[in-house]
């Protein structure tokens, strides 16, 4: 007998498939046309996803990278600028979309693990001058890919964000892998979305859907978001065969990220 040979995949979460039963709910999904907002499992999902993070209001996107997007256009002008952290995502790894489609100078500040400061944040307001950029948005991201996984708790997440909210704009968290950081820390995920004013976060990765993100937030910043998807290409018909994946990674895969963690914590 020939051996088998097992592959344990390291490289990312992102190689994740989909189970079994999210197979079984994508065949037998209802669907409907979600451009036209008729798709009644994405509906659902919605719904399911803004009350998990504690929002008004969620929408269903592609891909984390687009929510992201959708996000800072949904926030800002053109001209404004966005504090971020150094290897965050959204400047490293989102190819300037925030510079090409909206038109946002984008502030890096560097920190040795991912964890933004208030007084760093605080010393990055600009002033009221008409010769700089007015400070339109803080971008967090929790947990942070690029510093190793590192985590902002809930008390680091309410101290930036009264920051921002005392500088007069608000706060996106990039939460692509939130419920980790959630689960890595004992809390529930409203804890750390509360705070901001909205959050992204992926349905694929960890919780093993194959494809999809949710951008949640207030109402009126929803219906602004599901504009700035259909700007960028992401509006999709039937697409009920793909939130119903995402549902099943909602009920039946958050809680099973600690077995992620206590592996990853072996194999350290």
């Amino acid at each position: 007998m020939s051996a088998v040979n097992r592959i344990v995949e390291l490289r990312s979460d992102t190689f994740t498939l989909p189970t079994a039963s999210m197979r079984a709910a994508m065949a037998a999904a209802e669907v409907g046309d979600d451009v036209w907002d008729e798709d009644p499992t994405i509906h659902r999902l919605q719904e399911r996803a803004a009350e998990m993070v504690g929002k008004a209001a969620s929408l269903f996107v592609p891909s984390g990278t687009m929510g992201n997007l959708c996000a800072l256009l949904s926030h800002t002008q053109p001209g404004q600028e966005v504090i971020l952290e150094v290897d965050s995502h959204i400047f490293q790894n989102e190819v300037a979309g925030a510079s090409v489609v909206g038109g946002l100078q984008l502030r890096p500040l560097d920190t040795p693990d991912g964890r933004l400061q208030p007084e760093q944040v605080r010393r990055a307001i600009r002033p009221s001058d008409i010769h700089e950029p007015a400070t339109g948005l803080l971008c967090l991201e929790n947990t942070h890919n690029r510093k190793g996984g590192t985590c902002l708790s809930p008390k680091q997440t309410a101290a930036l964000s009264d920051i921002a909210r005392a500088g007069g704009f608000p706060v996106h968290l990039d939460g692509a892998r939130v419920f980790n950081a959630a689960v890595a820390q004992g809390v529930d995920v409203k804890d750390l979305t509360g705070p901001v004013d909205s959050v992204m976060f992926c349905l694929s990765k960890g919780l093993s859907a194959p494809v999809g993100s949710m951008l949640a937030g207030s109402r009126d910043f929803i219906e602004r978001a599901r504009r700035m998807r259909k700007l960028l290409g992401g509006g999709m018909r039937q697409a009920g065969v793909l939130a119903a994946a995402g549902l099943c990674a909602l009920d039946e895969m958050v809680d099973r990220l600690a077995e992620d963690h206590a592996n990853a914590r072996r194999l350290a």
